[in-house]
C-alpha cells in the first residue's frame, strides 16, 4: 500500500471537533448555570440537577464521537 493514509487525520478531526464542542457546551452552560444561581438562589437545587443532566448528554456525545473513532483507527472498516 503505498499513498498517504488519511484515516488519522479523519480519527484526529473526529475526536478533536467533538471534544471542542463538547468543552464549549459545557462551558456555556456552566455559564449560565452560575448567572442564573446569582439571580435566583432559591432555585439552585433545581438548576443543579438541571445542569448535570445537561452536561452529561453533551459529554455522552464527545464519549459516542470518541468510541466511533476509536473503532475507525483499530477496525479499519473502509479498507
Amino acid at each position: 500500500m503505498t499513498g498517504f493514509n488519511i484515516l488519522p487525520l479523519a480519527v484526529a478531526l473526529l475526536i478533536g471537533i467533538a471534544a471542542l464542542g463538547s468543552c464549549l457546551g459545557i462551558a456555556l452552560v456552566g455559564q449560565k448555570f452560575l448567572e442564573s444561581s446569582a439571580r435566583q438562589p432559591e432555585m439552585i437545587d433545581a438548576l443543579q440537577i438541571k445542569f448535570f443532566l445537561v452536561a452529561g448528554v453533551t459529554d455522552g456525545a464527545f464519549i459516542i464521537a470518541t468510541g466511533i473513532g476509536l473503532w475507525f483507527a483499530t477496525a479499519s472498516p473502509f479498507g
